[in-house]
């Protein structure tokens, strides 16, 4: 899919002087060597200071002679979001708002599970999708995030929290796979070893089904996860509460996910936002089920998180549990996920970008 499909615009160009964080190993590579004369092994020095050690000054680059140090900043800028907002709920969970070198401004979630934490992060300014229940849709599009604006908010969370954060989620703000090659970009330079060295298995895109974007990322071979939000169980009601429907229907989404799959192997998960009497009926459930019959699958419900504006409402346990018992009587795996930070609105679909007054 191109981009003007959905009228989804680039980030702005980049400043004179060049974001580090922009950078992946093989542009550190060729600019120690090609710009500043200095051996490759250079690079990997500097990319240990900024993503193992967390050291965003160069003067502070002990190991680096002091030419080096001095050079660097007239050349490039390790440049973090500025923080304009931090909120903490009483589960621990915090909800950033970063502001953008245009003025932009991005939010982005961090998830305390106790021994580890879970970053959720943004790939666009606002979404081009308008789903219906969504805060960020209800928001409009603005731009696209470039790759090194999703890594560098990611480090501010780490900067931030003080720990290494070791699973991101690409389930902020956006649609990720509308902005496939920013994505990906980030998505390899938080897998370099050199770089962040996260696992595969600690990387989450999530999307709403864009059928090019899923065969493009199965045959990019980083076979980590890829997550569905579904939210229903066929093309009458998913038109009516997701936009998107009309265009990527669920069969040209599934064949997608089929072939998905086939290449890498991966489980796929199944985002599934419960709204009071329109998805959450047993007929619903019934019918959910028998989408999977040609994929492994795990379904997270997720009782839907209020949100200003939307005339939705969510269900009771009452409705939830029997959903769920169907599903599971019907050999699919599943649960009711686990709610973060509901009390400062952090929470799925709650994400607005807002600014501060």
């Amino acid at each position: 899919m191109e981009n003007d499909e959905l009228n989804v615009t680039n980030a702005p160009e980049a400043a004179a002087k060049r974001s580090a964080f922009e950078m992946t190993l093989a542009d550190w590579e060729r600019f120690v060597q090609e710009e500043l004369d200095m051996p490759r092994y250079t690079a990997d020095q500097l990319c240990q200071w900024i993503y193992k050690k967390k050291v965003f000054s160069f003067g502070a680059m002990t190991n680096l002679s002091k030419a080096l140090r001095e050079r660097l900043p007239e050349l490039l800028e390790i440049r973090l979001p500025k923080l304009a907002k931090r909120q903490t709920a009483a589960d621990g969970t915090r909800k950033y708002l970063w502001r953008l070198d245009d003025g932009e401004y991005v939010e982005s979630v961090l998830m305390d599970h106790g021994n580890h934490y879970t970053a959720c992060i943004s790939s666009q300014v606002g979404c081009p999708l308008r789903c219906e229940f969504c805060a960020t849709g209800q928001q409009g599009f603005r731009r696209n995030l470039s790759a090194g604006e999703i890594v560098s908010h990611f480090a501010a969370m780490e900067s931030d929290v003080g720990h290494d954060i070791n699973n991101v989620v690409f389930m902020g703000m956006g649609e990720p796979l509308l902005n496939y090659e920013n994505v990906v970009k980030a998505v390899r330079m938080f897998l370099e070893p050199k770089m962040r060295g996260l696992s595969v298995r600690h990387v989450t895109i999530s999307t709403s089904g864009i059928p090019e974007g899923i065969r493009r990322l199965a045959d990019e071979g980083l076979d980590i996860y890829l997550c569905l939000s579904l939210h229903a169980p066929n093309n009458e009601l998913r038109s009516r509460i997701m936009p998107v429907n009309e265009r990527f229907p669920l069969g040209a989404v599934f064949s997608a996910l089929e072939y998905w799959q086939q290449k890498t192997g991966v489980r796929l998960t199944i985002e599934y936002v419960m709204l009071k009497n329109v998805n959450d009926t047993p007929d619903c459930a019934y019918e959910l089920a028998t989408l999977f019959s040609n994929l492994q699958v795990y379904v997270n419900l997720i009782p839907y998180n209020p949100v200003a504006g939307t005339r939705f409402a969510r269900p009771s346990a009452s409705r939830i549990a029997p959903f769920m018992k169907i599903l599971k009587e019907l050999n699919v795996e599943c649960e009711v996920r686990k709610e973060h930070g509901t009390d400062i609105d952090a929470a799925c679909g709650q994400l607005r970008g807002k600014t501060v007054s």
